[in-house]
């Protein structure tokens, strides 16, 4: 059974993003996600304290997400990085990038 996993506006261009973020969640959370970050107003702003458990199709969604901030001439920032996602992105060595959003 794939567990849900949501991506929730908050207000003035900032999310919140709970559940499990795997292989198994990621797809649906790209479009969507895309499609919430465009209709957002200024910079936007993902909080990632709601996130229970993660693998690396986590941290591919997030890279795929700052590369479409970055494309759209956007600002995109991650709050509450779990200590899983950040581990993921220091071997995976895109540790910088997630810091830098």
């Amino acid at each position: 059974m794939t567990e849900a996993a949501t991506l929730r506006g908050t207000g003035d261009g900032r999310f919140a993003l709970k559940g499990a973020l795997t292989l198994s969640t990621v797809t649906a959370l790209r479009s969507q996600g895309r499609r919430s970050f465009a209709g957002a107003t200024g910079d936007i702003v993902v909080d990632l304290g709601g996130i229970d458990r993660t693998d690396s199709g986590g941290l591919a969604l997030l890279v795929d997400w700052l590369a479409w901030a970055q494309a759209a001439g956007r600002r995109l920032t991650f709050t509450a990085l779990p200590e899983a996602l950040r581990a993921l992105a220091r071997v995976s060595d895109v540790e910088d990038l997630l810091a830098a959003s």
